[in-house]
């Protein structure tokens, strides 16, 4: 994709067609059900058209954080991350984060507030994010454990387990992009690329 084109649709003065291309370009393999969840920086004054985008679908957001304008989203479908987190090696790594409930509701807000601590410290994300976003768990925790170095890849996520499954994990990933924008731009909205 060229960088004209990006730059075309990220800057476009229609809010609607900017958020819903952002969406696309970062969230394809989440819309493309590849993925329990995925996470992005949107500008504060387009959050409003979030719940449009997802309305009547079994899509939904969960504002991590806002400050200087921008807001911090995590898309999920609700049934499908229920079930992920409270996977025993899921529940197990979280629980050392200090997730004592298996209810939905209150895991995302243990981690909004996880995320506002951080941001405040300047320290980042709070590691066990990547739980919520469907890396694999021994990843997760190679991560903590090696301060985000020695990995054996990186790509989407830092990968520290499954090299050979990872890369496959990635090109399928790829796909999903190339796909997802190819309808966007073919003039598919999001709801019919997450539908597709």
């Amino acid at each position: 994709m060229s960088t004209e084109l990006l730059s075309y649709f990220l800057k476009n003065s229609d809010r609607k067609l900017r958020l819903g291309f952002q969406i696309v370009l970062q969230c394809a393999p989440f819309l493309k059900g590849l993925k329990v969840s995925c996470v992005i920086s949107v500008a504060e004054t387009l959050c409003g058209q979030v719940e449009e985008l997802f309305r009547g679908m079994d899509i939904a957001y969960h504002l991590l954080s806002c400050s200087e304008g921008r807001c911090l989203v995590l898309f999920y479908r609700p049934h499908e991350l229920e079930m992920h987190l409270n996977r025993p090696d899921i529940y197990e790594l979280l629980e050392g984060y200090g997730y004592a409930d298996t209810d939905l509701s209150e895991m995302l807000e243990r981690l909004a507030l996880r995320v506002e601590k951080f941001a405040g410290r300047s320290m980042g994300f709070p590691h066990e994010i990547g739980a919520f976003l469907g890396y694999p768990p021994e990843d997760v925790r190679g991560f903590i454990e090696n301060e985000g170095k020695q990995y054996l890849m990186a790509g989407y996520w830092k990968v520290y387990g499954d090299l050979a499954g990872a890369r496959m994990i990635f090109k399928e990933y790829d796909r999903a992009k190339d796909c997802a924008v190819n309808e966007f731009l073919s003039g598919k909205s999001v709801r019919e690329i997450a539908l597709c």
